[in-house]
């Protein structure tokens, strides 16, 4: 059984359109700021190349008060002309109403739109509405359009369009929105697969074949290595599965002699719950807790293929979570890689007990920084929904950073309170910690104080995923399942630290 194959467009720019072999072609429409006998106008920059007879339908659209140029408004219609059967009208609002965020929610809303049916060509014209520094983030969400959660259906969901061309946009743009929808595509793969094919091995030489593919090194620690390295963590939360836990630790060379930025992952690839076993509705999209290690993978394919000028780790620690006779046991305590110990009480709480001994991986390579992601606690989706993630920090300045290019990207992230008080709530009686804290109460601080042991005096961020990165519908510019979430962010943090 193989999925649908990884979508691969051809991508271009063009200065001018090329109404004779245009498919497709998408016009942007804003408000026009006028109105009379209470039908409001759209404004609507036509292409001279195309025919008379469809520059006067559109003009009739944008004149007849049915369109109101907003953000997320898409209308499709066919003109009757051989050489350009279709265009597309996609709202793009008032200037204020633009930021990066609609830009790639336009250019995937745009896409999605389209391929429920074979098109060899997609144009888009709307260089001239779109503010150039967003050129790319339209390429990226028309580009992430093309890859969703139907990986398996026996006839195909989707028709990937053979073409994109992005008339007014600059080759970089076209390349850089490219690489980023492809790597957002990668992580959402990633997720989206079958936790039976996308274990922890699975998992591994996907990484490998896509670190030999974009010039990223990849070194992969199976079961004996991780033994030879202290992981004894990794390998409780994977001892019960007969797909071994591993470790994949990605190099971006970038930079100079700096001490590098290292960005870490968990990766539980199925997480039943252990003997802490999760009812069946609480289990079934369990696949998806592997997110923060696709996220990583994401990231570093993209950090290669832009060639950012920065030394950058990024670490997986890999396990599936699974029920056996030998599973570690509420009542365990483990001696950690770094030799702290930690004593088990909720076997389902293992995402936190895994990213100790990479945390400590993290912390042996001598970073400037370390950021990790992980879907760890429902605590965080209780206090700001699904779709904004959590950071938590013990380094305001790194916090700021990655607050700020998650801003500009427009992926909503808060910060949580770490005060001193939280850290009794993770002491052990019979251990250093447990990995739990007390009660239902602040549950995503408490996690992050449970992981703070582990990252020394390295300025670090814990951002937790677990509302953002898998939804359970779709949105117009997104299909349900995996999202990417955080890919750009993460992107335009390294960049802005080179």
């Amino acid at each position: 059984m193989q999925p649908l194959p990884f979508p691969t467009p051809n991508l271009s720019a063009a200065a001018e359109l090329d109404a004779s072999n245009a498919g497709v072609v998408v016009l942007a429409v804003q408000p026009s700021g006028e109105s009379s006998d209470d039908v409001t106008t759209v404004t609507c920059e036509i292409p001279s190349s195309l025919s008379d007879a469809i520059q006067s339908v559109i003009k009739n659209a944008c004149d007849s008060g049915e369109l109101t140029g907003k953000p997320g408004e898409i209308t499709l219609f066919a003109t009757g002309d051989s050489q350009t059967p279709w265009v597309l009208l996609a709202g793009v609002g008032t200037a204020d109403q633009q930021s990066r965020g609609k830009a790639y929610e336009l250019g995937a809303s745009v896409v999605r739109r389209l391929i429920d049916k074979p098109r060899k060509q997609i144009s888009f014209v709307i260089g001239q509405a779109i503010e150039s520094d967003d050129h790319d983030a339209v390429v990226a969400g028309a580009v992430s359009a093309c890859e969703g959660q139907h990986l398996y259906h026996s006839a195909p969901a989707v028709s990937v369009p053979e073409n994109i061309a992005f008339v007014g946009f600059s080759e970089n743009a076209v390349t850089r929105g490219g690489t980023l929808g492809h790597s957002i595509n990668h992580t959402r793969r990633l997720v989206n697969e079958p936790p039976s094919i996308m274990n922890p091995s699975g998992f591994a030489q996907y990484a490998e074949k896509l670190a030999s593919e974009c010039g990223l090194s990849c070194e992969v620690w199976d079961e004996k290595r991780l033994e030879a390295e202290n992981c004894r963590a990794i390998l409780a939360v994977g001892r019960a599965s007969t797909s071994p836990p591993r470790l994949v630790m990605l190099r971006h060379d970038g930079g100079g002699d700096e001490a590098p930025l290292v960005i870490v992952g968990k990766g539980v690839t199925f997480d039943s719950g252990g003997l802490s076993l999760k009812p069946s509705e609480g289990m079934v999209d369990m696949k998806c807790d592997m997110a923060g290690a696709a996220t990583v993978v994401g990231v570093m394919h993209a950090l290669a293929e832009l060639k950012v000028p920065r030394n950058v780790i990024g670490l997986c620690g890999l396990a599936e979570n699974m029920v056996s006779g030998d599973s570690y046991k509420l009542g365990d305590v483990i001696e950690t890689r770094s030799g702290k110990t930690i004593e088990i009480l909720n076997t389902d709480a293992e995402g936190r007990v895994v990213l100790a001994d990479t945390l400590d991986v993290a912390v042996q390579h001598n970073p400037e920084a370390i950021v990790d992601l992980a879907t760890l606690t429902g605590a965080c989706m209780v206090a700001l929904g699904t779709d904004v993630a959590g950071l938590m920090t013990n380094s305001e300045s790194v916090c700021d950073a990655v607050e700020k290019a998650a801003n500009a990207e427009c992926e909503p992230v808060w910060e949580l309170p770490m005060f001193p008080l939280y850290d009794e709530k993770v002491k052990s009686k019979v251990a250093d910690i447990k990995n739990v804290g007390e009660g239902r109460w602040g549950g995503a601080i408490t996690a992050a104080k449970f992981l703070e042991n582990f990252v020394a005096e390295v300025p670090w961020v814990h951002i937790d995923i677990a509302g953002p990165a898998f939804m359970d519908s779709p949105k117009p510019h997104r299909d349900a399942g995996a999202t990417g979430v955080m890919v750009r962010s993460l992107v335009r943090w390294v960049e802005n630290a080179s």
